[in-house]
């Protein structure tokens, strides 16, 4: 019995603006030579990030089946939201998602078609698609296929598709094995900077895997030279890269009680006070904070204050950065919310919208006030390493945000007392997301 045909589609899209002038990009690869068998791509008008990438999806799974109505497909994106939404484990709830998915779903039949999450650079030749659709689109034209389109070296796109030999989690030497293979295909050495290396990615390469997700595009860095290795688009310049640090512990939190803006705004604990100056030390070693930027609360201007004295930087702080206010429910625990106010607990797990009891600030406010001044911050640091010593719910946002991933995530994410994440933000709009959750050594 002969083999089923098997097939690679990697697809992304994007919108300058979310919304805003969109575009996508896909291509069809043979996952046995990394071999370039169909690309598409197509400006789409104004459009939101995440219909751009359902468009690019949609592209890609068309060009398979015309290369093999039989074909077994494995689609790879950097959008966690198209991944699980297509692989059914979160629902589509948002009405111009629900039409794309199920044009998608009924390309080819679905026992065909696989789908993984693959980190933002391992998306590069879908992502420059896109790029150059919405280039075409500004200046009036269609995209394409140019010279500029043209495949990278087999044995390099082998090593973009395929990932490393070693123990999981290696993102080091992984890396390494990327830019070894890059280096082969260009001729190039591998020891020349590269863009993963950049921001986050350089911060906590040997902590975990990346995950990506896009934005309204940030104030470019300072401009460098276009990338010299065929198939590549330009190089985005220098990310700004908010290192993302919650404060360190308080008398409430091994409690687990609400703890937001609207309550006795406690100090650091001795416990609190240990991992701020382990944290300190931690940063301090890797040398790559520049500016230091709090939330007005009193446990982040401790925690915040004890890092700046040791790398002899000062601290700024940013209103916009504080907790939620959790209103009746602060100070609270958990359980104790579900006796006293039953109703307006489950309205608040149920929906964004919902604010807590007595005046509280709801998520969605919460949103649109942490992605005000996420905004702001990277129009003031372009190109800079920025700590932002901030709280849980501030955190958890701007990973969901840069992720692409729903509201209801929030309620998905564990974040310790002084725990560290960062996300890297890239001029075209797209964002790298690094995360170091285990803070058991600051005690």
């Amino acid at each position: 019995m002969q083999r089923p045909v098997r097939f690679v589609v990697e697809a992304d899209g994007g919108s300058r603006g979310n919304p805003g002038p969109a575009g996508y990009g896909a291509v069809v690869l043979d996952p046995a030579t990394g071999e370039t068998l169909a690309e598409r791509a197509e400006y789409i008008g104004v459009a939101t990030n995440n219909v751009a990438e359902y468009k690019g999806l949609i592209a890609g799974l068309r060009a398979a089946r015309e290369l093999s109505p039989d074909a077994v497909v494995q689609v790879r994106m950097d959008s966690k939201l198209v991944v699980e939404q297509m692989s059914g484990r979160w629902k589509i709830k948002h009405p111009d998602m629900k039409p794309l998915a199920a044009e998608a779903a009924k390309i080819l039949p679905r026992a065909q078609v696989t789908y993984e999450w693959i980190p933002r650079e391992r998306n590069k030749h879908a992502d420059r698609l896109a790029n150059e659709a919405m280039d075409a689109g500004k200046r009036g034209e269609q995209w394409e296929p140019s010279a500029s389109s043209a495949a990278l070296d087999t044995s390099a796109a082998r090593a973009l598709a395929t990932p490393p030999a070693g123990p999981p989690g290696d993102a080091a030497k992984g890396a390494a094995a990327v830019r070894a293979a890059l280096a082969t295909a260009s001729g190039t050495s591998a020891t020349a900077p590269a863009r993963e290396e950049a921001g986050a990615d350089t911060l906590f390469a040997e902590h975990g895997a990346t995950a990506s997700g896009r934005i309204p595009a940030p104030a470019p860095g300072p401009a460098q030279a276009p990338s010299a290795t065929p198939g590549w688009g330009p190089d985005m310049g220098t990310p700004a890269t908010f290192v993302l640090l919650r404060h360190g512990e308080t008398a409430l939190t091994p409690q687990k009680r609400f703890s937001g803006s609207g309550g006795t705004d406690p100090e650091l604990s001795e416990a609190g006070r240990r991992q701020a100056s382990a944290v300190a030390e931690a940063l301090a070693a890797r040398g790559t904070v520049q500016t230091i930027v709090s939330s007005p609360l009193r446990r982040c201007r401790e925690t915040a204050q004890a890092v700046a004295d040791r790398l002899g930087l000062t601290v700024t702080v940013e209103e916009g950065l504080r907790e939620v206010d959790f209103g009746a429910w602060e100070g609270l625990t958990f359980g104790e919310v579900r006796e006293r106010f039953p109703d307006d607990l489950q309205a608040w797990l149920d929906s964004p919208k919902a604010a807590p009891t007595g005046g509280g600030e709801s998520f969605t406010a919460a949103t649109r006030r942490i992605s005000a001044t996420r905004d702001r911050l990277l129009a003031a640091h372009a190109g800079r390493t920025v700590l932002l010593v901030t709280h849980v719910t501030p955190v958890k946002i701007l990973v969901r945000l840069a992720l692409g991933a729903p509201p209801e995530a929030l309620f998905k994410m564990e974040l310790s007392a002084a725990s560290l994440s960062a996300v890297a933000y890239y001029a075209d709009g797209n964002a790298s997301v690094r995360l170091l959750n285990d803070t058991s050594h600051l005690r």
